[in-house]
């Protein structure tokens, strides 16, 4: 620390703190960034505090590029300054923030869930890379990142997500097969959410996670896979009992309870026979036919039947999104399926139903 207390040095300080020209402000920013370097190691906080301070000052009107080096300097330093560190961070040119947003530990959450809040996509890029991160960071940049943070976050096993992390990320994945891939290879990832993730997943996800993954996260993985078929198995042979929900639906019609909320309702709970016998009794079929299109892998039954519901594209969506599970839905294929709905005609669709109500009962009967 002698050198920085130094009697041609703290004047030298003194003038270019005071407005010395920038080639000497500049000049003296190397000088005390490298003095600082020397003896990091065996500096206490105090003794950082004085750098600290001093380089806040220096760095007013200094151009970008020394920015740039200072902040490589600073990025892998343990003890570095932190109120410099902070200010670097928060620098909107990436070129300058992103050297300690990726590595500097002089961060703490609250810092980066701040930066998280307030920047652009390059800051939250930049973090996303970071050694460590814990669940409260990560949750704001799920919530704020693109594409490319989400991709970098689960493809980083020093990041850590809380539950809610995860679903947001497995939600994303259904858009993203890349996405998937990494979130598959996680071995924290829990079971549940992971079962959810592969039966969104096309089968060349699939196929490419189980050759990709490393062995730790393989077991996991299989195991996701058997539930789902257990799961596929269940619902493709699994008879439902309509009685108590037709009965039910049509008392709330009785009643002039039974709206298209009611149905909105009955979705989001995840009352699948209610909303099958509900569908049916808007669109004036059976509930049996109705589960019919609910299992097709295809969305054109379901959009016909709500389309003769009268009921609208939110309904619709949600109601896609709610089928059983290993049927759920892209956002390619909402896309698809909310362009047939909106070029289909009530009447059509009214004469599809009907239409396929009548073979229905032939078919019984033969």
């Amino acid at each position: 620390m002698g050198a920085l207390g130094s009697p041609s040095l703290i004047k030298e300080l003194e003038e270019a703190v005071k407005g010395g020209s920038s080639e000497k402000r500049l000049e003296t920013l190397r000088r005390v960034t490298d003095l600082f370097l020397e003896d990091a190691d065996r500096l206490n906080e105090q003794q950082i505090s004085v750098f600290d301070d001093v380089l806040v000052h220096l760095i007013e009107h200094i151009e970008n590029k020394a920015l740039v080096q200072l902040s490589e300097s600073l990025a892998s330093v343990s003890q570095a300054p932190i109120q410099i560190v902070g200010q670097l961070a928060r620098n909107n040119e990436i070129s300058i923030a992103g050297p300690v947003l990726c590595q500097s530990s002089r961060l703490s959450d609250t810092d980066l869930i701040e930066i998280a809040r307030f920047h652009g996509q390059d800051h939250l890029l930049a973090m996303s890379g970071r050694s460590s991160l814990n669940t409260s960071v990560t949750d704001v940049l799920i919530e704020r990142g693109d594409q490319h943070v989400t991709n970098k976050l689960a493809d980083n096993a020093g990041a850590r997500f809380s539950e809610k992390g995860y679903e947001t990320l497995v939600r994303k994945a259904e858009a993203d097969g890349g996405l998937a891939e990494k979130l598959g290879r996680r071995i924290d990832i829990p079971l549940k959410l992971l079962s959810e993730l592969l039966a969104r997943a096309t089968d060349a996800v699939r196929s490419r996670l189980l050759a990709s993954a490393p062995a730790e996260a393989r077991q996991h993985i299989q195991q996701a896979l058997a539930g789902i078929a257990k799961e596929i198995s269940r619902e493709a042979s699994g008879l439902r009992d309509f009685t108590a929900s037709d009965g039910l639906v049509k008392e709330l019609n009785r009643q002039g309870k039974l709206k298209e909320s009611v149905l909105q309702k009955f979705v989001i709970e995840g009352k699948y026979e209610e909303m099958t016998s509900t569908l049916a009794l808007f669109c004036q079929a059976r509930a049996e036919l109705v589960e019919k299109l609910m299992k097709s892998p295809s969305c054109e039954g379901i959009v016909t039947a709500c389309r003769a519901a009268n009921v609208g594209w939110p309904t619709v969506s949600a109601i896609l999104r709610a089928r059983v599970s290993h049927h759920s839905v892209s956002e390619e294929e909402l896309a698809e399926a909310s362009e047939a709905f909106s070029t289909l005609s009530v009447a059509a669709a009214q004469r599809t139903m009907r239409f396929m109500m009548v073979k229905s009962v032939t078919k019984q009967a033969s």
